[in-house]
């Protein structure tokens, strides 16, 4: 198989700003727990919010990965842990949340990046498959949202989950994949609504490509129409996990505390 970025390519436009560059002690006295931060962008967006005063739980399946993230993070003066979390198992996730609030205190801030994906012909989509994205991104979301849920109402918070062009949008050869993130987009505004008069903001980014694993390993399946691509080419081409994690943190944080129930369109164009 090939990997979208092989066929679509990198943006090498020079967006004028850095994606880096952090405001310090934005996240001062708040706790964070952050699905898929072992690469991508969770890995990203687990660094943004340390490196500007959080608490960052970092939760992933992967315990190599997250204990990689957390040590990145507290060798640059963060703090951070480490928690071993398979988002498709419920007592996992139940565990995860309590242990990071354990830890670090109340969490206050919550993104669900974790997530799967592929391409595949909508006919040789398997039953395995299309259930293995949709525990992982959907059903996955829902169970941290819903663990974390009495921590954010104790004192108020916010909820980032990652969504995708994908998710607003049809994208050939990903039948699973859309209906995983189109999911996630509307449980995002369902939550928004019933918890705006409690003190807890929902939102979530919906990236176009982005430069990660995830999208490296999805591969086009044999026979695709790489006409069809255009679909879910950008302008601006793809982005970094970075610029993704900027995002994110502005909606984590008081500068957006008017905003709940949105869906950032953060996809170089392919949705205009």
């Amino acid at each position: 198989m090939v990997s979208p970025i092989e066929v679509i390519g990198r943006s090498d436009a020079v967006r004028g700003t850095d994606p880096e560059r952090v405001q310090h002690d934005r996240f001062s006295g708040k706790v964070a727990f952050v699905t898929g931060a072992a690469s991508g962008i969770g890995r990203a967006t687990a660094r943004r919010i340390a490196a500007e005063g959080g608490a960052v739980a970092c939760a992933d399946i992967s315990e190599d990965g997250v204990t990689k993230v957390v040590s990145e993070i507290t060798d640059a003066g963060g703090s951070a842990v480490a928690v071993v979390c398979n988002v498709t198992e419920e007592q996992s996730v139940i565990d995860a949340v309590r242990t990071s609030a354990e830890q670090l205190g109340r969490i206050s801030v919550v993104v669900n990046s974790a997530g799967i994906g592929g391409f595949e012909h909508t006919e040789n989509q398997s039953f395995e498959g299309w259930n293995r994205i949709l525990a992982v991104n959907l059903t996955g979301t829902f169970l941290v949202c819903r663990e974390s849920l009495p921590y954010l109402l104790d004192g108020g918070g916010t909820i980032i989950n990652l969504s995708s062009t994908a998710g607003v949008m049809g994208q050939p050869y990903s039948a699973a994949y859309c209906a995983s993130k189109g999911g996630v987009s509307m449980m995002t505004k369902a939550i928004a609504i019933e918890y705006a008069t409690k003190g807890v903001r929902c939102n979530g980014v919906a990236p176009g490509g982005v430069d990660t694993p995830l999208v490296h390993n999805f591969g086009l399946p044999e026979g695709a129409d790489y006409k069809q691509l255009d679909r879910i080419m950008t302008p601006l081409g793809y982005c970094t996990p970075s610029e993704v994690a900027g995002a994110i943190a502005y909606l984590a944080s008081d500068e957006a505390a008017y905003a709940s129930g949105a869906i950032l369109s953060f996809d170089g164009g392919i949705s205009a």
